[in-house]
C-alpha cells in the first residue's frame, strides 16, 4: 500500500506570532494538510523555545497564541497530528540517540553556532561567550523533531535549509551505523516568494530582532505597524526597486501573482512610499480579518486548546512510541534475552560504508563531499544554487557505481577534472559499495513486503 507524504512543521513558541510565521509555515502547511495524499504534523517547539527565552511566562503565552493562530487559520485537528513538542517524551530520547551518532564536525558548521562564535571574536571576546549546549545542540533536536515522525517534507524559510540536511546527515548516519532503513531522509519544502519575509527594519523578521509585526493585530494598529516600516528617501514620482523593497517583498507573499505584476508596475512609475505602505495594509488586512474574531475566541478560551493539545498528544504517540522502542533495539538498549548478534552484524557492515554529506555554507550555496569509511576526502563537490540540484548529482554517481567512465564522466557536474583524477580508482569503489548497499536494502525491503 502507498503510504501518503508526511508533511511536518513547528513553531518555536518564544514570543507572539508574526506575519513571517504566517506566510513562511503556517499558511503552506495548512494547505497542504487538505491534499488528500498528505499526512500533516504541526507542533510547538516549546523545548525551543528554552533556547531562545528564559522567560517562562513568554512560553507558556506564546504556546497558546500560536495553538490559537493555526486554529484560526484552518487547521483541522481530527484529520492532522496536533501537538507540544514536550508532551511527545520519544523526542528527548530520540535526541540522545542522535546526539550519540552526530558529529561534532558537522555542529560546528551550524549557521546559528557560527555566527554567535564569530560575533564573539569580532567584539574580542571568547568564542564560547554565551554560546549554551542547547544553541549548539539544537540542530540535533530539530532532527529529532523531524525523523521521529519519519517526515518526507518539511516547509521551512530559504535559511532553515541548512538544519533539514543536517536532519538527513544525522538520519542517514544513523541508518549506515545501526544497518537498517530507520529514518526516511528528509526534504525541505520552500515557497520561493515566500521563503524568508523582511521584518520592519528590513533584516529577516525575526522575534530576536524584534523587528515582526504581530499577526493578530487590530486592522488599526496593524495599519501603523505597516506605516513604520523602513523605506529609502525616494519621492513620489521616482522610480523604485520592487526586488529590493521590503514593501514589495512583504506584498507579494499576501497577493496573486497579478496583483504582484501591477504592484511592480507602480513601483516603477514611482508609486510614493505611504501609498505603497496603504495598498500593502489593504491587501493583508483583507486576507487577516476573517480570521481575527476566531482567533480572540480561542485565546480566551485555553482549556480547550489544552484538550486539543492532550488529545493530539495521545495519536502522535501511538507512532512514536512504537517506533522508538525500534530505535532502542538497533542501538544495543534492550533486554538480554533479545537475540542480538543478526543487528551487529549488519550494523559493522554498514558502518564501514564510505558516506556522503551534504551541507550549505555562508555563501548561501549547497555542497557535497563523499567520505570512505575511515574519513578520507574522497571528493569535494563545487558549490550548488539548489539542494535538489546537489542531491541529483549524488544519486547519479551512486547509479554509475562501479563503471569507471561513467563515474568520471558525472565528475564534471560535481568536481574539476584534475581535482578528481587522482583518486579516480578510490571514488569509483566507494561508490560502487554505495550502490551494492542500496541495492541489497531494497531488496530486503520489498521481500519484507
Amino acid at each position: 500500500m502507498q503510504h501518503k507524504r508526511r508533511i511536518l512543521t513547528g513553531i518555536t513558541t518564544s514570543g507572539t506570532p508574526h506575519l513571517g510565521n504566517y506566510v513562511g509555515a503556517i499558511r503552506p502547511a495548512i494547505a497542504a494538510s487538505r491534499k488528500d495524499d498528505a499526512e500533516s504534523f504541526y507542533f510547538l517547539a516549546d523545548y525551543h523555545a528554552l533556547i531562545k527565552t528564559g522567560d517562562p511566562a513568554r512560553v507558556q503565552r506564546s504556546t497558546l497564541e500560536i495553538a490559537a493562530s493555526w486554529l484560526a487559520c484552518g487547521l483541522d485537528p481530527d484529520k492532522v497530528f496536533f501537538y507540544r513538542q514536550s508532551d511527545i517524551p520519544e523526542i528527548p530520547e530520540l535526541t540522545w540517540l542522535l546526539t550519540c551518532v552526530t558529529a561534532k564536525g558537522l555542529l560546528n558548521r551550524a549557521h546559528a553556532y557560527k555566527a554567535a562564535v564569530d560575533a564573539n571574536v569580532s567584539g574580542g571576546d571568547d568564542p564560547d561567550a554565551g554560546v549554551t549546549a542547547g544553541l549548539y545542540m539544537y540542530p540535533v533536536l530539530m532532527a529529532a523533531d523531524i525523523l521521529i515522525f519519519n517526515a518526507n517534507e518539511v516547509p521551512v524559510g530559504r535559511d532553515q535549509i541548512q538544519h533539514i540536511e543536517m536532519a538527513r546527515d544525522i538520519g542517514q548516519r544513523f541508518n549506515h551505523l545501526y544497518g537498517g532503513d530507520y529514518f526516511t531522509l528528509p526534504e525541505a519544502k520552500i515557497e520561493e516568494n515566500v521563503a524568508t519575509l523582511p521584518g520592519t527594519d528590513g533584516r529577516k523578521m525575526s522575534k530576536s530582532y524584534d523587528n515582526t509585526i504581530p499577526l493578530w493585530l487590530p486592522a488599526n494598529e496593524l495599519k501603523k505597524a505597516i506605516l513604520g516600516i523602513v523605506t529609502d528617501s525616494r519621492m513620489p514620482g521616482e522610480a523604485k526597486d520592487a526586488d529590493t523593497s521590503n514593501i514589495f517583498a512583504i506584498y507579494q507573499a499576501f497577493a496573486t501573482p497579478a496583483e504582484t505584476a501591477a504592484m511592480r508596475e507602480a513601483f516603477a512609475a514611482g508609486i510614493g512610499w505611504g501609498d505603497a505602505k496603504q495598498k500593502l495594509f489593504e491587501r493583508v488586512d483583507a486576507e487577516l480579518a476573517p480570521m481575527r474574531e476566531k482567533y480572540d475566541a480561542l485565546v480566551a478560551n485555553p482549556v480547550r486548546i489544552e484538550e486539543l493539545l492532550h488529545a493530539g498528544a495521545d495519536k502522535a504517540r501511538a507512532r512514536s512510541r512504537s517506533f522508538i522502542e525500534d530505535l532502542r533495539r538497533a542501538a544495543g538498549i534492550r533486554r538480554l534475552t533479545d537475540v542480538s548478534a543478526p543487528v551487529k552484524a549488519a550494523a559493522v557492515a554498514a558502518a564501514a560504508l564510505p558516506q556522503f554529506k551534504r551541507y550549505r555554507e555562508k555563501d548561501g550555496k549547497f555542497y557535497f563531499k563523499l567520505e570512505a569509511d575511515d574519513g578520507t576526502l574522497l571528493l569535494q563537490s563545487h558549490a550548488f544554487d539548489a539542494p535538489q540540484a546537489s542531491g541529483q548529482v549524488i544519486n547519479a554517481l551512486v547509479d554509475a557505481g562501479g563503471d569507471g567512465d561513467a563515474v568520471k564522466a558525472l565528475l564534471s557536474d560535481a568536481v574539476a577534472a584534475d581535482e578528481a583524477a587522482p583518486s579516480l580508482d578510490a571514488i569509483v569503489s566507494a561508490l560502487a559499495a554505495l550502490k551494492t548497499d542500496r541495492l541489497e536494502r531494497e531488496a530486503q525491503k520489498a521481500a519484507s513486503q
